[in-house]
């Protein structure tokens, strides 16, 4: 009788860890299938796995995340709910994909009450604050926009997202320096992507926009000043202005147009070091201002004006190319800063 017990439980045994193999597999495989965009095959691995333990967590976060790719974002939010009345592993993970997935169904207000919701629950996590902000966004709340995409930023500093929409917010706003720091440091972080074209636009956009010269006299330069409602940077704003105005000056006729970038991007940062104010507690003086007025003081301003322009001029690549010593010293500047 007790062999017999031992035999069975050895059974039981071998057919369980048979299973669990059946259900890595699966999943594997359905990964691989997902990172090659075959969302159909991925999803049809997934549903093998289920076969083998249908109440698996990460089997049904992996299903909702290809369903979502694919555009199904009903099926998405089901497995996604699936996962979160779980209470247990890929919480997180679950409420990103329902949340964007809710927003995608034209859901957006919905979206932001789970994506709240999380928060309160304490999920903290810097992809759950950009999210909610990009929501707001999309509502026209650029000041609950804002606050989260702070918060993102504050969790996550590296997160090139984070800046590139609080640059747009701030763009929508009307707010020149706060558009530029953002872009400046969007493009720092992601200087080669589609995404980068667009903010370099922005930034020139942004350095140059409010200066015309008058056709039928091109001596006269006009200067529209922005009437916004943020003062903070007033000061600075007509100082960019000036800089910009100083390209017909006769010092710098003969400048290119990447001297002159790196000419103004350097008065620029150093025009904001020197005003910087210990009591604002604001990320443009806590954050962005110091490490690019640190930046303009030291060697490597040139490398970095040719590094964050390289998405919209050639040859700012060759110039990469060629100086490669120069891009590693630079690296080792930023990794003694931090």
């Amino acid at each position: 009788m007790r062999q017999s017990t031992i035999t069975t439980l050895f059974l039981f045994s071998f057919l369980s860890l048979f299973s669990q193999n059946n259900l890595e597999d699966y999943v594997k495989e359905g990964i691989e299938h997902h990172d090659n965009g075959d969302y159909d095959n991925a999803i049809a691995s997934y549903s093998k796995a289920l076969d083998v333990d249908p109440k698996s967590t990460l089997t049904h976060y992996e299903m909702s995340l290809s369903y979502f790719s694919k555009g199904n974002y009903e099926e998405a939010v089901k497995y996604s709910d699936f996962v979160l009345k779980q209470k247990e592993d890929y919480l997180l993970e679950a409420t990103l994909t329902k949340g964007s997935s809710l927003d995608m169904l034209g859901k957006t207000k919905e979206s932001i009450k789970l994506f709240e919701k999380a928060i309160k629950q304490k999920r903290i996590h810097y992809l759950l604050h950009f999210n909610l902000g990009i929501n707001h966004y999309k509502l026209n709340d650029l000041d609950k926009a804002e606050e989260q995409l702070l918060k993102a930023i504050e969790l996550n500093p590296n997160h090139s997202s984070s800046h590139l929409i609080l640059s747009y917010i701030h763009n929508q706003k009307g707010n020149t320096v706060q558009t530029l720091l953002a872009s400046h440091y969007f493009l720092f972080l992601e200087p080669d992507s589609e995404r980068s074209k667009i903010a370099f636009g922005n930034l020139q956009d942004n350095f140059g926009g409010n200066v015309t010269r008058d056709s039928e006299k091109p001596n006269n330069i006009n200067i529209l000043l922005n009437m916004n409602n943020d003062k903070q940077f007033s000061s600075t704003e007509l100082m960019i202005s000036m800089l910009e105005a100083s390209r017909s000056l006769e010092e710098n006729k003969d400048k290119t147009d990447e001297e002159m970038f790196l000419k103004n991007t350097e008065s620029f940062f150093k025009i904001l070091g020197e005003l910087k104010d210990d009591n604002n507690k604001e990320i443009w003086w806590t954050f962005y201002i110091p490490f690019f007025y640190d930046l303009a003081k030291s060697e490597h301003l040139e490398t970095y004006c040719q590094y964050i322009s390289q998405s919209k001029n050639e040859d700012a690549l060759k110039w990469l190319a060629v100086n490669n010593d120069r891009l590693v010293a630079f690296d080792q500047w930023l990794r003694r800063e931090q």
